[in-house]
């Protein structure tokens, strides 16, 4: 039974009794009294005992509440890190690969270049080859033309 319900029957009872004139004392129906303070004892206990549960049960769900609260931060702390972890790795990478075609741009700068250089040795060596050779292809030309003057002096020169 409520103790609630108890109280309100104990005052029921107060109120129901009759006043001793010229005092401030009742008279009450002393088994009816007796019979509601025996559920009050018995109740009281019970009250007490669901109160301890409650609170226990309470408890119980705070301390499954603050796991599970460090559970979840835990889980987010991690998920963080490794966020920072694959940043850091992404941009690691990153300046790697920026690393990598910088030192591919220069080397192919430095190819070119080289092949520029290559191509105008090549061309003024040719020049000269053909410099040498033209000179000797006029040379070539003055002897036979000379040699023709002296065999053939009355023919006029060619040119």
């Amino acid at each position: 039974m409520d103790i609630l319900h108890l109280v309100d029957r104990l005052e029921e009872l107060f109120n129901e009794s009759r006043s001793i004139p010229f005092t401030h004392s009742v008279i009450i129906d002393e088994d009816r009294m007796l019979d509601i303070i025996d559920q009050m004892k018995t109740s009281i206990p019970e009250e007490i005992k669901r109160a301890q549960q409650l609170t226990a049960q309470r408890d119980r769900i705070l301390a499954q509440a603050t796991e599970e609260a460090n559970r979840t931060l835990a889980l987010a702390r991690e998920k963080g890190e490794q966020i920072i972890d694959q940043t850091s790795i992404v941009q690691a990478a990153q300046a790697r690969a920026e690393q990598i075609q910088a030192q591919a741009q220069a080397e192919a700068e430095n190819t070119r270049q080289q092949a520029d250089e290559y191509v105008i040795n090549s061309l003024l060596a040719l020049e000269s080859e053909l410099d040498r050779t033209l000179t000797q292809v006029r040379n070539g030309i003055r002897k036979v033309q000379t040699d023709i003057v002296e065999k053939y002096p009355n023919q006029p020169p060619r040119e």
